[in-house]
């Protein structure tokens, strides 16, 4: 079987949306304004991902305020705030380039998602004509809603940790009910919880190992033949062309994350700088039987934050290096992270969010072609 490939999510989104989403901020226009371009940015996307020969597609999540917060907010100032949220809630992280990212606070319960997944993957069904694919919120970010210290009046963490699992296993669900063929659950604060950034207290609590548990209380849900089909994304971020824990010594991660049992992995790489021994550290922890499943690790061969457009030969040779160490028929190819996760993001290092778009579509065409290459090489 070729080395299959698959991207992580996110696009960037067209200039003309972005301003969208700031102007429903400031009362300029209605939702219903916004959805008809988050709409059109949508199509854009699911037309020239086909183009690109893309495994299977997505919108790009032009829908969605980001990929941490689509089910509780319309847009990352916290317009559309879901129930029994507040808009001042803790960082999320802090990126190298100084910006942050705060998330919502959590007042009382019941906890409950405002939009689900499920929605976006009905729209882009009746546009894509190649399989569908949805990223989705892993419980171990959206459990930072929930205050550090102390409990909530009235609503315990342990009734909250309750709630937060049945909504995220319903979005999974329903997701792959609505023609999902593939789901991802997005775990970027994997590597953040090593950081231990005195800005970002959260990052302090040695939170990792509680994150794996409480993501496998959702996975481990599902079938052997389902979790086949669920992913497990994780990088050091991927914001405004910055990163907010790349300087964490990956194995801290790896040597960890692989107890998610989940059936693939799409895993940061091409931004390291010692990628070979990323290789190995993957090869070494993950699993060919995680519960009844082989774990398949789809590693990053594409930059993001870059401009920079890989070429299809350097995508081989990243594949064939990686061949060494991680079994070929558990080998695959994606994007180090989403290429705009948060649905304000200018792309400075780029110029612009609309050439980013350009950008980020040759960087997947390359991919695919890339990964045929290694496939031919390796003789799968």
């Amino acid at each position: 079987m070729p080395i299959p490939t698959e991207l992580v999510g996110s696009l960037p989104r067209p200039i003309k949306l972005q301003q969208a989403y700031q102007d429903l901020d400031d009362g300029k226009i209605t939702f219903e304004d916004l959805q008809k371009l988050q709409d059109e940015a949508a199509a854009d996307s699911i037309k020239r991902l086909e183009q690109t020969g893309e495994t299977y597609v997505t919108d790009g999540e032009q829908r969605e305020s980001s990929f941490a917060t689509y089910p509780i907010t319309d847009t990352l100032a916290g317009t559309g705030l879901a129930d029994n949220l507040a808009g001042d809630g803790q960082y999320f992280a802090i990126f190298d380039d100084g910006h942050h990212r705060q998330l919502p606070r959590l007042t009382g319960g019941p906890f409950k998602y405002k939009t689900f997944a499920a929605e976006f993957v009905e729209k882009n069904k009746q546009i894509a004509s190649k399989p569908v694919k949805q990223a989705v919120i892993a419980p171990s970010m959206l459990m930072l809603l929930y205050p550090l210290e102390g409990e909530i009046e009235g609503y315990s963490r342990d009734q909250f940790l309750d709630d937060l699992c049945d909504q995220v296993e319903k979005d999974i669900r329903q997701a792959f009910a609505a023609g999902a063929q593939r789901v991802s659950i997005d775990f970027t604060e994997g590597r953040l919880a090593n950081k231990n950034d005195s800005r970002n207290p959260w990052t302090n609590n040695d939170m990792l190992q509680d994150f794996i548990d409480l993501n496998n209380r959702v996975i481990d849900r599902f079938s052997p033949e389902e979790r086949k089909n669920i992913g497990i994304h994780t990088c050091p971020g991927g914001d405004n062309d910055s990163v907010h824990s790349k300087e964490v010594p990956y194995e801290k991660l790896l040597s960890k994350m692989f107890q998610l049992n989940a059936g693939y992995f799409l895993i940061q790489c091409a931004s390291e700088e010692d990628k070979e021994s990323v290789y190995q550290m993957v090869g070494q922890y993950s699993r060919e039987d995680a519960n009844g499943i082989p774990q398949v690790c789809f590693m990053g061969v594409i930059n993001p934050l870059d401009p920079t457009v890989e070429t299809p030969e350097q995508v081989r040779d990243q594949l064939v290096t990686a061949a060494k160490y991680i079994p070929v028929e558990r080998l695959g190819a994606t994007d180090d992270c989403g290429f705009s996760p948060f649905s304000r993001d200018e792309k400075p290092k780029h110029g612009s969010p609309d050439f980013a778009r350009d950008v980020a579509m040759q960087k997947i065409a390359n991919r695919v072609k890339g990964a045929q290459m290694a496939s031919e090489e390796l003789g799968v």
